[in-house]
């Protein structure tokens, strides 16, 4: 009842300061909105602030209501995803500046570019509600509407990019998460945008929409966390099988500025190998190593494959990141960023090409035209794999491989036939992220994966996070970032049945969006018809 009544004596203050947020012109209007976006990205891994969620989503839903025009709201919306990208994606500088000599002048330009041309969704999207002229829960459903459409469009154009996927900000609580097993993390998204956004009905003049904002967050909030944990209080953690395969991770930590000097090649196959034949409790069924563990091409010199077998524990597996040479029919050399399994006796059993690419680090979009070179050592632009797959080694689990931020893409890690993985396996290279937000943003993404397919996920990282996850997203072990070490552990068993996602993909999310974009077309319709002289364009 306190906390009823200091609501009730609170919120009439609270819609005079929408009012006035509403109003602010100029720098003040420029540096609101770039904060909210900065608030924004602070809730997501590892800093959580969850509290800064609805606030940032307020105070952006009273800057487009107050713009005067098309051209502020536009400005309001890129302004905000300045500040969010700036914030959530600074770490984009650390991968040049492990190249300070040729790359170092390019960390100012590049980022701040990348985050302006991320900001023009948010950009769009404001333009767009700007444009609705709805208010009361008829905007709030419009703006989660078009984030969470603008979000999926950002993971899918350009090759896509759903790095920071609002819903990854959750990742803080195990429960929360569970809802992408039903919906994805762009469904994820959805739902708690929508409840976060919830929150700017406090500035509505109407008493009736001021009293229904917090309890309507709370209420869509607390039944998502309330479903997530009867879902996991009917999934405890169980014990090991003494029939599950038995791995080793090893995380090397070795720096990214050594990482492929010709000179320490020797020296870093040597250090995977010492973490490798460390004494186990178990025999080991499959040794991981992370992304480009090997930094060179392994199966042109036999006498490599020699010397890890020799070394290598007796009827186990080894899966590492090493680059990929072939000539094509052309006479031309292709390279590839690839994934390799070798047995104790020394064979060459699967290559898993990385299909997925990342844009100017592995490959330059229109190189000819723009004359630059992609940021990872080599003068050839890396080529495309054939897409995702699954693979099966011998009498070990099926598993279905992905290399670096091929595992932020929901619905992409799984091959669309064939018969389903019982795990997933990812190999990353975070070295690039340096210490920063960026590992921890990248092992969110992958707990979401598992979480999606109902699959354990195992993560093998240069530097960190590497981890052993389970298919309900529950880190089970892990190695901080700048660690060096290994994690033994037993390959945890998949859920029994496929979650609705892995089954049916994302058209639960997309029969979401249609039914909410149909509900505020229809709400713009009769209004129109209501006041006659309304346009809308």
């Amino acid at each position: 009842m306190r906390l009823t009544a200091a609501l009730a004596r609170l919120t009439p203050d609270l819609a005079a300061l929408a009012r006035s947020v509403g109003a602010l012109r100029g720098w003040r209007r420029i540096a609101l909105a770039f904060g909210l976006g900065v608030a924004l990205a602070a809730t997501l891994p590892p800093v959580h602030a969850l509290p800064l969620f609805p606030i940032a989503f307020a105070g952006l839903i009273w800057l487009i209501g107050g713009a005067r025009s098309p051209f502020s709201a536009f400005a309001t919306g890129f302004w905000f995803g300045l500040g969010f990208f700036l914030a959530g994606l600074y770490w984009l500088g650390f991968a040049l500046m492990t190249d300070a000599d040729h790359y170092g002048w390019l960390v100012a330009p590049a980022v701040i570019g990348v985050a302006s041309g991320l900001a023009l969704f948010h950009a769009f999207g404001a333009l767009l509600l700007y444009w609705l002229r709805l208010d009361g829960l008829w905007r709030v459903v419009a703006f989660a509407v078009i984030w969470s459409g603008l979000e999926w469009l950002r993971g899918h154009i350009l090759t896509g990019f759903p790095w920071n996927l609002a819903g990854s900000a959750f990742a803080l609580s195990d429960a929360m998460i569970q809802l992408s097993a039903l919906l994805g993390a762009y469904g994820l998204s959805l739902v708690v945008v929508f409840a976060g956004a919830l929150v700017a009905l406090l500035g509505e003049s109407a008493p009736a929409r001021r009293r229904l904002a917090i309890p309507a967050m709370l209420a869509i909030l607390i039944a998502v966390w309330l479903g997530g944990t009867v879902r996991l209080a009917m999934a405890p953690l169980a014990e090991a099988s003494p029939d599950a395969s038995w791995l080793r991770i090893v995380q090397p930590n070795i720096a990214q500025s050594v990482k492929w000097r010709d000179d320490k090649r020797a020296d870093i196959v040597a250090h995977h190998l010492n973490l490798t034949m460390q004494p186990s409790a178990r025999p080991l069924d499959m040794v991981i190593w992370p992304e480009a563990a090997i930094p060179f091409v392994v199966d042109e010199d036999p006498a490599v494959l020699t010397y890890l077998s020799e070394r290598l524990p007796a009827d186990s597996v080894l899966i590492t990141g090493a680059p990929r040479r072939a000539e094509d029919e052309a006479g031309v050399y292709r390279v590839w960023n690839s994934l390799q399994a070798i047995t104790a006796d020394g064979r060459l059993i699967a290559t898993y090409d990385k299909h997925h690419l990342v844009p100017f680090g592995e490959y330059v979009p229109l190189r000819d035209l723009l004359g630059l070179n992609k940021v990872t050592p080599g003068a050839l632009d890396f080529s495309a794999g054939a897409g995702p797959q699954t693979l099966t080694l011998g009498n070990l689990p099926p598993f279905s491989p992905s290399i670096c931020y091929e595992a932020i893409f929901p619905g992409g890690v799984v091959a669309a036939e064939g018969p389903r993985p019982a795990w997933l396996l990812n190999l990353t290279n975070d070295g690039w992220f340096g210490v920063s937000s960026g590992p921890y943003q990248h092992l969110a993404s992958a707990r979401l994966r598992a979480v999606e397919q109902g699959l354990p996920l195992v993560r093998a990282a240069n530097t960190g996070v590497s981890a052993v996850i389970d298919p309900y997203g529950r880190v089970l072990q892990r190695l901080s970032l700048g660690a060096e070490g290994v994690i033994d552990a037993a390959l945890p068993a998949p859920v029994l049945s496929a979650p609705p996602f892995a089954r049916v993909g994302g058209w639960p999310l997309s029969i979401m969006l249609i039914l909410g974009a149909g509900i505020v077309m229809v709400r713009c319709i009769s209004y129109r018809v209501e006041t006659k002289n309304v346009t809308f364009l």
